[in-house]
């Protein structure tokens, strides 16, 4: 039996093999399409390249809000082409096989409670913390139900707009983000030196977003993830930690904080557990 995983991000598409829900067999990522019908074509081809064989599911996350029915993206502020699209329904014209789609962010949430950083904990708080900010909260392995789905980057914090003045909504995701990063100073993330004190300064930001996590969620343990989190230059966590701990201000006690272990592929991985979860 074969399954096929895959994760569409604003940058880069990834697609893997499963033959036993447990390992990926075969894995391949490409440039994402900005035109949907060309993602879905390019999506195909690789899934044939890797000769599947008899496909049995398909699961994975895709960026930005899904629509109700969970066929594919009802906003999208990268991927505008694929708004209004069914994915789902564009795939069972070759694969007549059950699929299944959640945010990328909620799937990599699953991968990291169900294969990686979260093993063991019954809830589980994931973010990601890269081009954007998102998360989701994981409930002994499953995504915790949801009326218009977790959006934590969207939380506002600098209230007073003393940081981002009064042109920019002032959310974690615009605090923290790599691109907020790139707005604001002119340069990518990743040309900033490790050395430099604005990595301190986003690891004190992300830690009041944490805190809100913490106090509204109540998690065994929080796991971050995404290029912010584990590229290099980096938020390090060690500081994290030390931020969210003075924010909580012994209010309640600080669950464990970790990096996400799974890297790239925690969506694929997410894939597979959502996959053994509904099948």
């Amino acid at each position: 039996m074969t399954y096929v995983l895959f994760d569409i991000g604003g940058t880069k598409t990834r697609v893997a093999l499963s033959e036993d829900l447990e390992t990926l067999s075969k894995v391949e990522s490409f440039k994402t399409p900005l035109k949907f019908e060309d993602g879905i074509k390019k999506m195909i081809e690789t899934i044939e390249g890797m000769n599947p064989g008899k496909v049995e599911a398909m699961a994975g996350g895709v960026r930005g809000r899904l629509n109700e029915e969970k066929t594919g993206i009802d906003k999208e502020i990268v991927l505008t082409k694929w708004a209004g699209k069914s994915i789902v329904d564009a795939f069972k014209k070759k694969y007549k096989v059950p699929i299944f789609i959640e945010n990328d962010a909620a799937a990599a949430g699953v991968g990291e409670a169900v294969y990686g950083a979260g093993i063991g904990a019954e809830i589980v708080a994931y973010h990601t913390i890269s081009t954007g900010v998102g998360g989701v909260k994981i409930e002994r392995g499953y995504i915790d139900d949801y009326s218009i789905g977790f959006e934590p980057g969207h939380q506002i914090l600098d209230v007073d707009r003393t940081i981002l003045g009064d042109d920019i909504t002032p959310t974690l995701e615009n605090l923290v983000s790599g691109a907020a990063v790139e707005s604001r100073f002119g340069v990518k993330p990743y040309e900033i030196p490790q050395s430099d004190l604005l990595w301190n300064e986003l690891a004190e930001y992300l830690s009041q977003g944490l805190r809100n996590t913490i106090l509204y969620w109540s998690p065994d343990v929080v796991v971050l993830g995404g290029s912010m989190i584990i590229g290099d230059p980096r938020i390090e966590i060690d500081v994290v930690r030390k931020c969210v701990v003075e924010a909580l201000d012994s209010f309640v006690e600080c669950p464990f904080i970790t990096i996400a272990k799974l890297g790239d592929e925690a969506g694929l991985y997410g894939g597979m557990g959502i996959l053994k979860q509904r099948l």
